[in-house]
């Protein structure tokens, strides 16, 4: 069981070693805290991550609940890559009703990870406490993810570039449909 942004999740599958609790803590984000599952896929050495809904779920879309999962994997994942799926844990429902009647003992890390062995959670071993996310971790993260982004978009523009060249290249080079046969006399 993890325990990521007050939400616990449970690996429910492990394909070819794609489960990496350091990977996945450094790639989550707030906005996967609405969804029921997260599929993380791997490919050229970068975790991708994405929420899916219970299928009887109300906001659920058909692409994004638990029965197209599978699609999911299948046409947007790199084949055979590695992968794992996590579920929300459904003690994490009742821990909140239950903590709505007891006093909190305070506010866990937004972005804390907890490795079963420990019930209460305390960050006493030095693994976990290791795990704990600074300020300065996060603006690292964010200026990270920022650039990725600014060098993915500079190699889409250099490429669309490349292609425009090229078609023009084909544009421009004279057509020969039937080119003049030679005649031997």
């Amino acid at each position: 069981m993890i325990v990521i942004g007050n939400k616990s999740y449970e690996v429910l599958k492990d394909h070819r070693n794609g489960w990496n609790p350091e990977a996945f803590r450094e790639r989550y984000s707030e906005v996967l805290e609405r969804y029921d599952y997260i599929v993380g896929d791997w490919g050229y050495n970068q975790l991708r991550l994405k929420g899916f809904y219970r299928d009887n779920h109300p906001k659920a879309a058909k692409d994004s609940t638990f029965s197209s999962m599978s699609d999911y994997i299948n046409e947007y994942c790199n084949f055979g890559c590695a992968h794992f799926v996590l579920q929300k844990s459904k003690e994490q429902k009742e821990a909140k009703e239950r903590d709505s009647k007891e006093p909190a003992e305070g506010p866990a890390s937004p972005k804390e990870i907890r490795v079963d062995g420990d019930p209460k959670g305390n960050m006493d071993n030095k693994e976990t406490k290791e795990m704990k996310e600074t300020p300065q971790d996060a603006n690292k993260v964010s200026k990270d993810n920022k650039n990725q982004r600014e060098r993915r978009e500079a190699k889409e523009a250099r490429r669309e570039q490349r292609d425009l060249k090229e078609s023009k290249e084909k544009e421009a080079k004279p057509k020969e449909l039937n080119p003049p046969a030679e005649q031997h006399q």
